[in-house]
């Protein structure tokens, strides 16, 4: 797993609710402390974004979505092809709990996660010791940057740019419904 070059730079601006771009399996993302509700309305405006499509949340492990998801209402027929589709391309709209942010799930009952395999959102999500927000680092309707240069074109230096590698996807995510198993989105 790759380091994160300046970390404690990178986790003083996650906890005052900066947001990020970093590069995912396919294209660039913008994410953002999931828990911080005006750095995730900063997020939405950046992408001009409405807070009802709801957001999708990476991390480096589903034990760390546990906070997010409500776990029992996963059917067990379903446990099997979720647990085993990650980590990898794959989002599941899964059971919120609870307690998730209403600014996450757009105020649905199901949130969307995903346990990515791209290293260095991995590596993020360990540093900051949580999810990550993640959706494509684009303006709404605008083709998503595919790296840090286009990044800075549309964004300037609204958001802190975490260069890399893209991993080897062609499209981003495939979207299924975790508790029928539709395909909302096909990468």
């Amino acid at each position: 797993m790759p380091t994160v070059n300046n970390s404690d730079s990178l986790v003083a601006s996650f906890n005052a609710g900066a947001v990020f771009a970093y590069p995912t399996e396919a294209v660039f993302g913008l994410g953002c402390d999931p828990d911080n509700e005006s750095a995730v309305m900063d997020l939405l405006r950046l992408k001009q974004r409405p807070v009802e499509k709801g957001l999708i949340l990476v991390a480096r492990s589903y034990s760390q979505l546990l906070p997010y998801v409500d776990d029992q209402a996963i059917p067990m027929d379903f446990r099997t092809e979720i647990f085993s589709s990650w980590p990898g391309p794959n989002t599941w709209l899964l059971p919120a709990s609870k307690t998730a942010p209403s600014w996450i799930t757009g105020g649905s009952e199901l949130i969307a996660v995903r346990v990515p395999n791209h290293s260095l959102v991995s590596a993020l999500c360990e540093l900051f010791d949580k999810p990550l927000v993640s959706t494509s680092a684009n303006l709404t309707g605008q083709p998503s940057a595919l790296s840090a240069s286009e990044v800075r074109t549309q964004f300037e230096d609204q958001v802190i740019v975490i260069d890399g590698e893209l991993g080897k996807q062609a499209k981003p995510s495939k979207i299924r419904h975790g508790l029928t198993g539709q395909v909302i989105r096909d990468n």
